[in-house]
């Protein structure tokens, strides 16, 4: 089900054929360095890139009597290579050329990653923009709070989405280091300028310090990183079932035709996508909470991480991957009712302006713990007896002798409630169509299928 929306690069990132291509880019690279500073042959470093190869079947015919997986690849390659292959992992041990491979296919992943993020940004401040006027409900506890617009929660999402990409750049650049130092780092074997020409070769930084292994703290860092942006995905799918539901029915995800909801009840139309999002962040947590268990080794090394990233480092970025393009896909085709936003809206019969009154009486002298004593018991009247709040606001004797009618009816105006909306958008997209930001509140209505595609 995740490869149906993952891109099929990430798949191929994560392959046994793209794990050992790319273990061939390491060690023939490592070679070329050797080469270069007189440790080997260099008619043996051109040996090994020109003939070096390998056959996945024969790896693991060899892995079956050897039981080590670097081991029955170099001599898989070694056989291709002839009798130049005496310098083949000349000097190496194996986590050289795994953790040096591996920061090179977690570094395509990511670059596969902030891609997503970049079109899921996209498709948000799209919707955001078309919505930036569309008043609804804010709910706090899950209850009614006050006034807001579609496009300032959008607004909030797609800032989120922005420190999502920061985090993830910052843990690309993390992750994007190589080694060559040896057995247990001391590069006994091999001088730290081979490390470094091998390292610059392939694009990537040398570790500053390594044991036998490249520090599992910035892997930690990275599956972390992928965690938050899932539990951010998490978040606004959460937040489109929530607004789907029946008795809110503001938003839905799309439905397409011939889709169906239920095996028995024909009538459904639930939201299985944003709900897989929510579940599948689940498991990107998981992953990066094991990933912290990698951290701590015995000494220079153990291999308790290994087994555990074989899983969470592709796993982690399958999952994300699929995540995120197809709450993209969510995100541009999701269904607005605005007609259903303005019926909530006003589902409470205007108390949700309470807070405008109190601080109308509050700036005319009123003490706070009056205002707030007036204000409440209207707003309690108007629950326990469903009648309108402003009404009962100008039937009250201690509020009308401190506000007018008017002054009340003031504080009722939606479009002073939104009137900083624009401002939140400035700073958030940092520039916003300047008609745009003069339109007025829309009224309720649905948005057509042209509309929602546009």
């Amino acid at each position: 089900m995740i490869q149906r929306y993952s891109h099929p690069e990430m798949g191929r990132i994560w392959s046994d054929q793209r794990r050992f291509e790319t273990w061939l880019t390491v060690e023939i690279a490592a070679a070329e360095a050797m080469a270069a500073a007189g440790i080997i042959p260099a008619e043996a470093a051109r040996d090994i890139r020109e003939f070096g190869g390998f056959d996945i079947a024969r790896i693991e015919e060899i892995e079956r009597t050897t039981e080590h997986d670097v081991i029955a690849f170099t001599t898989a390659v070694a056989e291709r290579v002839g009798p130049s292959a005496r310098w083949l992992h000349f000097g190496m041990t194996s986590s050289d050329v795994i953790d040096t491979a591996q920061a090179l296919q977690m570094r395509a992943a990511c670059d596969l990653i902030l891609a997503d993020l970049e079109a899921l940004a996209a498709a948000v401040r799209a919707r955001a923009l078309d919505e930036r006027r569309t008043p609804m409900i804010g709910r706090t506890h899950g209850m009614h709070a006050e006034p807001i617009t579609f496009g300032l929660k959008l607004a909030v999402w797609y800032s989120e989405i922005d420190r999502d990409i920061e985090r993830l750049q910052r843990a690309r650049t993390t992750i994007s280091v190589g080694k060559l130092s040896g057995a247990v780092g001391t590069f006994a074997h091999l001088p730290p300028a081979v490390e470094a020409h091998m390292c610059r070769a392939l694009g990537l930084e040398p570790a500053a310090a390594s044991s036998q292994v490249i520090q599992r703290d910035r892997h930690a860092e990275l599956l972390t990183a992928l965690a938050i942006t899932a539990a951010s995905l998490e978040k606004f799918a959460l937040e489109i079932r929530g607004l789907q539901r029946t008795e809110v029915g503001e938003v839905e995800e799309p439905f397409r035709r011939g889709q169906k909801g239920s095996s028995a009840m024909p009538h459904k139309r639930n939201p299985i996508g944003c709900e897989q999002v929510c579940g599948l962040a689940r498991l990107v947590r998981a992953n990066a909470h094991a990933a912290l268990e990698n951290v701590a080794l015995w000494h220079e090394r153990d291999i308790s991480h290994s087994s555990v990233e074989r899983v969470i480092v592709p796993d982690s970025f399958l999952a994300l991957d699929h995540m995120l393009r197809r709450f993209t896909r969510i995100v541009r085709e999701m269904l607005v009712h605005p007609d259903r936003m303005r019926d909530n809206l006003n589902r409470t019969r205007g108390v949700v302006f309470s807070g405008t009154v109190l601080l109308e009486l509050a700036r005319r002298g009123v003490s706070r713990e009056d205002a707030y004593e007036w204000v409440q018991r209207n707003a309690m009247r108007s629950f326990a007896e469903a009648r309108d709040f402003k009404e009962l606001l100008l039937g009250d004797a201690d509020i009308t002798r401190i506000l007018t009618p008017q002054e009340i009816d003031r504080a009722f105006d939606l479009d002073d409630q939104l009137k900083h909306v624009d401002e939140v958008f400035e700073r958030v997209f940092q520039s916003v169509p300047v008609a745009a930001a003069r339109e007025p509140p829309l009224p309720g209505r649905e948005l057509s299928v042209k509309e929602i595609h546009r």
